[in-house]
Parts: structure tokens; C-alpha cells; sequence
């Protein structure tokens, strides 16, 4: 496990492929970190599947259909900020709508610079990226991996 500098913005994501730490990133998007939080507290994540995994690009969760089509119910207008979409970076899924990020998120394998300033970055993966790499790919995904949990560190 990581050396956990800051639990309350550090998140443990259990997968079926294994364990992963992110670097929350409140001094960036505050309001989708805070979100993210809240749903990881209410135990909304636990059980997901990444139903959109690119190989190169990106591995997308957080649809409670397991399609890309839901959401929470409660959309987040949009923090862009100056993050590059690199490997690792996690971001906020949304609609051609920029103010329609709600609770689906991508983990990017690679460099996706073309996202940068579309996509509100929210954290970092600063551990278990080799687990990441792991998730099955496909859209959709034949039995796809899923969140077994997903905690705030200063919860577990």
C-alpha cells in the first residue's frame, strides 16, 4: 500500500483485477471530488463494471446500468482545468453537454491530450496502474471487470 499522505483525499479502488490508490485532486475540481467522495461513502461505486475499456486510451466505469447510459441523477457542472489527460490521469466520463459529468469516470491508459480542457481531471493513480492495464477491453465489455469497492482512505 502506498504511503498515504492525505487520506481524506485518497481513495482505495478494489478491482477484480486488484488494488488501486488515487491521488484526489480538490485544488482542481473541488465540486466533482467532493461528489466522487459522496458516492464512495454511500457505497454507490461497489459492484460497477468498466462497460467501456479502449486499449491505448482509457478504462470507464461508474454507470449504475453497466452501459454508459446512467448516472446518479445529479449532474456536475464542469471544472476543466490545466491537468494534461496523461497515463493514470482520472477524469470525468460526460455528454457532448460539458456540464453533464455525473458519476462515470476514466482512468486513462496513455496520453490523451486531446482531452485536455474538455474533460474535468479530478485525481491520479499513484499506485496499482499495472491493475488498471489488467481491465478487460472492449465496447461494450464481454464479462467485464468491476469496482469491487471503492473507499475514501480515512474511511477504511
Amino acid at each position: 500500500m502506498a504511503d498515504i499522505k492525505d487520506p481524506e483525499n485518497t481513495l482505495l479502488l478494489e478491482t477484480t483485477q486488484g488494488d488501486v490508490v488515487i491521488e484526489l485532486r480538490p485544488d482542481l475540481a473541488p465540486n466533482h471530488v467532493a461528489r466522487i467522495k459522496e458516492l464512495a461513502r454511500e457505497s454507490f461505486y461497489n459492484g460497477i463494471v468498466f462497460h467501456r475499456v479502449i486499449d491505448g486510451f482509457m478504462a470507464q466505469t461508474g454507470c449504475p446500468e453497466g452501459t454508459g447510459t446512467g448516472g446518479s441523477g445529479k449532474k456536475l457542472k464542469a471544472e476543466f482545468n490545466d491537468t494534461k489527460h496523461v497515463r493514470g490521469t482520472c477524469s470525468m466520463a460526460r455528454s457532448m453537454d460539458p456540464n453533464s459529468g455525473d458519476s462515470q469516470f476514466f482512468i486513462c491508459f496513455g496520453d490523451a491530450s486531446w482531452l485536455d480542457g474538455q474533460y474535468t481531471a479530478w485525481g491520479q493513480v499513484v499506485e496499482g496502474m499495472d491493475n488498471v492495464d489488467k481491465i478487460k477491453r472492449g465496447e461494450p465489455v464481454a464479462n467485464p471487470d468491476k469496482i469491487v469497492s471503492l473507499k475514501v482512505a480515512a474511511d477504511a
